[in-house]
């Protein structure tokens, strides 16, 4: 335990106030209080005290205590809540021509929060943070259709332009799953016990009808579609400052030992994206860790081929090379345009079109992006939550869900957030759980477990897992497999006491 003095508390406390001075969890810091380092999940400089609705928004202590960085912050917190609009010449101007959603907050409610488990693949609904994937479900790797869809298809377009995809074509079926226990603890109690789903457990599956398809020879039948929610962003910027080589590390550990062998992400060349780490890293992000940086990450990707707008180092269109030719001969297209089909194709796959965002505006977003801070652990002396830990140590859940990383020396980005000591709970590899139907996450990234305990306090909801088949912690626990399959049997061995108190924890940190 380490003592912190009030005058820490009191810098903490006003960096707090900074960010939202309305939503301070007033009375949990108090002049003086002794806490533990775990306390601090995204370390000194990325944690807040902070657990209202607005947890997930709030601006690192590394951020609030520069102004210039807090006014970028600011800004870029203003390009993550706006809607990008088609007219010309206006702010946030520049969608399309296709497009997944309008805005980031559409896919990343509260600020870094997730959408729910919705009926209908509708992206107009708030609730639906859903991404839609298109692979073939007969190659290794399930390699997405991507002569013909992005790697995150889209189903919306400004006219005279067509979606890829017509929404209205998808088909999302939840289905009822029993194990082969019956859904039932080994004390008999059903999983879910005093919900109004008790005793079921759930997943979903996605059919898209041939005639919804844009390319008429692109045969659905040959092909798979899946589901992925999207993933929250806070204390990304953290999870960008571990070192490579703690990363492969703990592959290697993983490797060496004969259970829960992580898989890696692949290596990734990113010579001239990134301009502070370029050359070769292994992938962190996403739920096949196919980006290695945030600065060909996540943020940095989707502000772009989310809404199709254009900035300086993507002047060009996120679309594939097919969907421009079946555009430029499309006769609605050309008499709209007034163009022949040569000249629609060249405009659409250029790669010198006018940027429609300022470089400092991208600047300001990725600040944003990078500095939003976690939330701080809560009740970690608890006694139930004690017992909690102690089981879920002692379980295996932390061969997969590694509890700390230090962020590594001379983070350039952001030097505030070197050397910090961080709670994650994520090894940042990919793991097989072996679930009836994954679709194209059969080998998932292992969540990072940090602040997901106020998921309902911020989202209003708390669905889980890669398309939020889990309902609760509980459910998620229960649909791991394959290489947890002894973590979760070990689970439902437990007296229903220690259930709850290894539950009790997972919602405390």
């Amino acid at each position: 335990m380490k003592k912190f003095s009030s005058l820490f508390l009191v810098v903490m406390s006003l960096s707090v106030i900074t960010a939202c001075d309305d939503d301070i969890d007033k009375g949990k810091i108090p002049d003086e209080v002794e806490l533990s380092e775990e306390y601090y999940t995204g370390g000194k400089m990325g944690t807040v005290f902070v657990s209202s609705s607005k947890a997930y928004k709030q601006a690192m202590p590394a951020i609030d205590q520069d102004p210039a960085l807090f006014q970028q912050f600011m800004r870029g917190e203003r390009l993550s809540d706006k809607s990008f609009v088609t007219n010309e010449g206006m702010g946030y101007s520049g969608l399309g021509p296709v497009y997944i959603r309008k805005s980031c907050i559409a896919c990343h409610p509260s600020y870094g929060g997730r959408g729910q488990r919705v009926e209908t693949f509708d992206t107009n609904d708030s609730k639906n943070s859903y991404l839609l994937m298109i692979y073939d479900p007969s190659k290794p790797g399930l390699p997405l259709a991507s002569q013909y869809f992005t790697g995150m298809t889209q189903t919306r377009a400004v006219g005279p332009f067509k979606a890829p995809i017509d929404e209205h074509g998808i088909q999302l079926t939840w289905h009822q799953y029993v194990d082969e226990h019956g859904n039932k603890y080994a004390d008999g109690t059903p999983y879910s016990a005093g919900t109004s789903y008790e005793g079921t457990l759930i997943y979903p599956t996605v059919a898209v009808s041939q005639d919804a398809i844009l390319f008429k020879d692109f045969d659905m039948s040959k092909h798979a579609a899946s589901i992925e929610a999207t993933i929250g962003i806070y204390g990304t910027g953290l999870l960008d400052a571990i070192s490579d080589e703690d990363l492969r590390a703990e592959h290697q550990t993983q490797q060496a030992r004969g259970y829960c062998q992580g898989v890696i992400g692949n290596d990734i060349d990113e010579t001239g994206l990134n301009p502070y780490y370029p050359g070769k890293h292994p992938g962190r992000f996403t739920y096949l860790c196919t980006r290695a940086t945030l600065d060909n990450g996540p943020g940095a990707n989707a502000l772009w081929n989310i809404t199709n707008v254009t900035r300086p180092g993507r002047t060009y269109n996120y679309i594939t090379e097919e969907y421009a030719r079946v555009m430029s001969e499309d006769k609605d297209v050309q008499a709209t345009l007034g163009q022949a089909a040569k000249q629609i194709f060249d405009d659409l796959m250029s790669k010198a079109l006018t940027p429609e965002m300022t470089q400092e505006d991208y600047e300001a977003f990725m600040v944003w992006h990078r500095g939003l801070a976690v939330p701080a652990a809560r009740n970690l002396d608890d006694e139930t939550v004690q017992k909690g830990r102690a089981l879920f140590y002692n379980n295996g859940c932390t061969a997969c869900h590694r509890p700390s990383w230090t962020t590594r020396n001379n983070y350039k980005p952001l030097p505030a957030i070197s050397n910090q000591k961080i709670y994650p709970y994520t090894d940042l590899l990919r793991h097989d759980l072996d679930m009836k139907e994954p679709g194209r996450a059969k080998i998932c990234r292992t969540t990072p477990l940090w602040g997901r305990g106020l998921m309902k306090v911020v989202s209003g909801h708390g669905d889980m897992l890669h398309d939020l088949r889990a309902r609760n912690y509980e459910e998620a626990i229960l649909w791991h497999g394959g290489e947890a399959k002894q973590p979760k049997e070990n689970f439902r061995k437990m007296s229903k006491e220690d259930r709850t108190a290894l539950i009790r924890f997972l919602e405390s940190i």
